[in-house]
């Protein structure tokens, strides 16, 4: 039996930290957000903000690589309210960079694993959740090809590439697939790639997130 929740329901994946933190506090405004990451702590605070400014959310720390998991978690999400109105993917793994012949088979296994993998699943778990209505944004990163890119530019590149084609699949039929650019923010992820940057010229995530969604 589904919820009578009156608001409809954001599907925040990577939703702990970064701009994935700060797009579920912006969608809370509007949306009851189910916010998916590994780092439980985290979305605990992330959960005082939302409440704070007067959202809900649900918290589901998760590992987005694990296939039961993430089958569960939208199996609940149907139980309990049927469907998902809006699903914002930012989770992200960042790897150390490195030249080509050097990379860590580790990191680039950990790397396609999340970036790749997970949500090439993801989508056939909650593509039927967002119906024809619903709304999936994906989060570009464009530095395939750049040195010391080689893992996580490629993973970014398969990435937009499964994007752009369930983009083009359901162009006349839904949901409605958008793919957004960040402008540079200061967040851990571009701290590894860039240490030591001046971060000051840096828009902030808050500030990107309103931007982005603006733009739906």
């Amino acid at each position: 039996m589904t919820d009578q929740n009156p608001s409809p329901i954001a599907l925040v994946t990577g939703a702990s930290r970064g701009l994935g933190a700060a797009l579920a506090e912006e969608l809370a405004k509007t949306h009851h957000v189910v916010a998916v990451a590994r780092t439980t702590g985290a979305l605990e605070e992330l959960d005082d903000r939302i409440q704070a400014a007067g959202g809900t959310a649900t918290l589901a720390p998760m590992d987005i690589t694990q296939p039961d998991a993430m089958a569960q978690l939208c199996r609940s999400i149907y139980d309990r309210w049927g469907s998902v109105d809006l699903w914002a993917h930012a989770a992200v793994h960042a790897p150390p960079m490195a030249p080509a012949p050097h990379m860590d088979m580790k990191d680039w296994d950990k790397t396609l694993a999340c970036n790749v993998t997970a949500m090439g699943r993801l989508i056939t778990f909650v593509a039927p959740l967002l119906g024809e209505q619903g709304q999936a944004l994906f989060f570009d990163d464009p530095c395939a090809g750049d040195k010391f890119f080689g893992a996580y530019g490629a993973s970014k590149a398969a990435q937009m590439a499964l994007a752009q084609s369930w983009q083009a699949e359901t162009a006349n039929t839904g949901p409605k697939v958008h793919i957004l650019t960040p402008q540079p923010m200061p967040t851990a992820v571009r701290a590894r790639f860039f240490p030591g940057e001046n971060r000051d010229g840096l828009t902030s995530a808050e500030a990107e997130a309103n931007r982005l969604l603006a733009q739906l």
